[in-house]
């Protein structure tokens, strides 16, 4: 294959394709916005998961490195109600299938599988045009610019390459999250700890909930639910962490102590995380010369599927252009029309899930959805 790759974006879904095609001795070129790879922080646990997740990693040949990363014992789940009422606790028998990851870690696998020089960092994508004949052009924030022959946008939500493709821009869920975090919990937060358990928590209300994952070294990494407009929020003084604080466990007054502490008592300041989604079966029509991968593709509310889907995507395209190596548009079309149902059945899987989270017989409406033999009072 001899046309250059260009792919925005170092998250999972980008560099699983730059990965998939080393493997088949294709190059690639990945632009991050990002400094350095420890620019930032990555996110918490991610579940893998055997349908989708896995199977890119194996493409990846990234096997032996992923069972290295895997937290023994978080695919416990319980499920609580606002007073700490036990409904479901769910152990972790090691047969789930969806192993649990940092995020973080995964991607420094990824990224130590790349030959050097395949990042580019601190190059944040400004805009991009098309130039005729399946090539394009990208701008960066500092004036430089790069023309390739196929472009791939993994730059998340606000994909500054889907605007080639698509006029869809992600819409408000509704819903947001906010991020909290106990160190060190089973020392300084037994009650707390032992509410969680050994894997997640979910404790749920209709239109709100705490949703927890146990990760590493005692840690409770905490996403607070609240299905409210965003100028609710925007009246919340997130820059003051005490009043930020204060308003949002004011939402959960009456719950269990054990159960707001994981508000009230956060080691970080609470940070807003606002909740898009590009429309059900976001898709478009085949364009020369480039295509989307990931969140930039099929960005949904939060449901377990868009890590795995990412790094799914990016496996597939890799295959499909390793298996097309002379005839770039059959490789991006092949991709595309399996990657559209699968981003629409995932979207779709997803607001059913957030339904039964957070609507009105929550949380009883997720407990009852799982099957009676899979629960353990």
């Amino acid at each position: 294959m001899t046309t250059d790759v260009t792919i925005i974006g170092a998250g999972l879904g980008g560099l699983t394709l730059a990965r998939v095609l080393h493997v088949h001795g294709i190059p690639a070129t990945v632009y991050e916005a990002e400094a350095s790879p420890t620019d930032r922080a990555q996110g918490g646990m991610l579940d893998v998961h055997d349908h989708n997740g896995r199977l890119a990693l194996e493409a990846a040949d990234l096997m032996d490195e992923f069972r290295s990363l895997v937290l023994e014992g978080r695919e416990a789940m319980r499920i609580l109600d606002r007073d700490g009422t036990v409904l479901l606790d769910q152990p972790d028998d090691g047969t789930g299938g969806r192993p649990e990851v940092m995020r973080g870690e995964l991607r420094r696998i990824l990224l130590d599988s790349l030959p050097a020089g395949t990042v580019r960092w601190g190059h944040k994508a400004r805009g991009t045009r098309a130039l005729g004949e399946g090539r394009h052009e990208v701008t960066f924030t500092d004036g430089t610019t790069v023309v390739t022959s196929l472009l791939v946008g993994a730059d998340g939500a606000w994909s500054r390459v889907r605007p080639l493709l698509s006029d869809a821009t992600p819409e408000y869920t509704g819903r947001s999250f906010v991020e909290t975090y106990l160190f060190d919990a089973d020392t300084r937060h037994p009650a707390t700890a032992k509410a969680v358990g050994g894997g997640s928590l979910l404790a749920l209300a209709p239109g709100k909930g705490i949703q927890t994952h146990r990760e590493s070294g005692g840690t409770l990494h905490t996403y607070v639910a609240l299905t409210e407009p965003q100028e609710w929020f925007a009246a919340i003084d997130f820059a003051d962490a005490a009043v930020a604080t204060a308003r949002i466990a004011q939402e959960f007054d009456g719950w269990a102590p054990e159960l707001t502490a994981l508000i009230t008592d956060s080691d970080t300041a609470p940070v807003l995380r606002t909740l898009h989604a590009l429309p059900i079966g976001h898709r478009w029509d085949r364009a020369p010369g480039v295509t989307l991968v990931g969140d930039a593709a099929h960005l949904s509310a939060p449901n377990g599927e868009g890590a795995n889907l990412a790094l799914y995507d990016g496996a597939e395209l890799g295959k499909a252009l390793a298996a097309h190596p002379d005839d770039i548009e059959a490789a991006l079309t092949e991709y595309e029309q399996a990657m559209f149902p699968r981003g629409t059945e995932a979207a779709t899987d997803g607001t059913r899930l957030h339904e039964l989270m957070f609507g009105d017989n929550a949380p009883h409406g997720l407990f009852t959805a799982i099957p009676g033999d899979e629960r353990t009072p």
